[in-house]
């Protein structure tokens, strides 16, 4: 395709590649912070300017560093996110993340993105059966003490976060939401802390073994910043009701890419 090829094709320093990076960021801060799987965007952007997998998978990190910084910045401010319980959640993810990261370079990353994406189609299905637990949450959310199978949850979504983060928000959405009981809004502003947590301990492996490229990452990484502090003041004044819509949305869309649907009805089409 000519997108393509000119991506390929294109001056990284020009003024065009720098426009693109930062607006392709900003559009991840969005969409990160208001339920997540934006990193998808990066991911596909860098591999279609010339990057390997193993360079998509690990640049994007960067951004998310500084997406999750801001708006987790703003939810404290705006006295949403409970610093506690996000880093007891956040400290089985960490060492998940760490797993995940060093075995990254090992596992078929297309077959995990067709289970991830039938996961987040079950999602779907709870959303939908039970949409009110994405509003209200749970009752007891507030006083109940996380279980060892709770702790072993985020561990294991620690690992997918560390192995290519794609997705990584709306399982942690899920988690927080169905399993922990939190309410969306608070479950929201929880999932950003602990991606903030986790994501640097990640992003020193993939720099330990070259797969970052600073300048790129640090260019779309300006629009991640101002993409999650302009995301985190409207997940709060928008209320949960359109997270959660926003959330069905994200997972249809990419469930439906990582499954070729979308590619299917193009062919359809075309």
């Amino acid at each position: 395709m000519q997108i393509i090829e000119y991506l390929h094709n294109i001056d990284i320093y020009s003024w065009q590649s720098i426009t693109i990076l930062i607006l392709a960021g900003f559009l991840v801060g969005l969409i990160n912070t208001f339920a997540g799987n934006g990193t998808a965007l990066t991911y596909s952007l860098f591999l279609a300017m010339g990057f390997d997998a193993t360079i998509a998978n690990g640049t994007p990190r960067l951004g998310v560093v500084m997406q999750t910084l801001a708006a987790s910045l703003s939810f404290k401010k705006k006295k949403i996110l409970e610093l506690k319980t996000g880093i007891i959640l956040g400290i089985p993810t960490v060492l998940g993340s760490v797993v995940g990261a060093q075995i990254a370079v090992s596992i078929d990353k297309s077959l995990l993105e067709k289970i991830i994406a039938l996961l987040m189609i079950l999602m779907l299905f709870f959303i939908l059966y039970k949409p009110e637990k994405w509003i209200k949450g749970k009752n007891e959310a507030e006083s109940k003490k996380m279980s060892i199978i709770h702790l072993l949850v985020y561990f294991l979504i620690g690992i997918y976060g560390g192995f290519i983060h794609v997705g990584v928000g709306i399982l942690l959405l899920f988690a927080l939401v169905m399993i922990s009981g939190f309410d969306i809004i608070k479950a929201n502003a929880l999932k950003v802390f602990i991606v903030l947590l986790y994501s640097p301990f990640s992003l020193l492996i993939f720099m330990f073994h070259n797969q970052v490229e600073y300048a790129v990452g640090l260019i779309s990484s300006i629009g991640n910043l101002f993409g999650g502090i302009i995301a985190a003041y409207f997940a709060i004044t928008w209320g949960g009701n359109f997270l959660k819509w926003f959330l069905i949305s994200i997972i249809l869309i990419s469930s439906s890419y990582s499954l070729g649907v979308l590619d299917f009805f193009y062919n359809l089409l075309v």
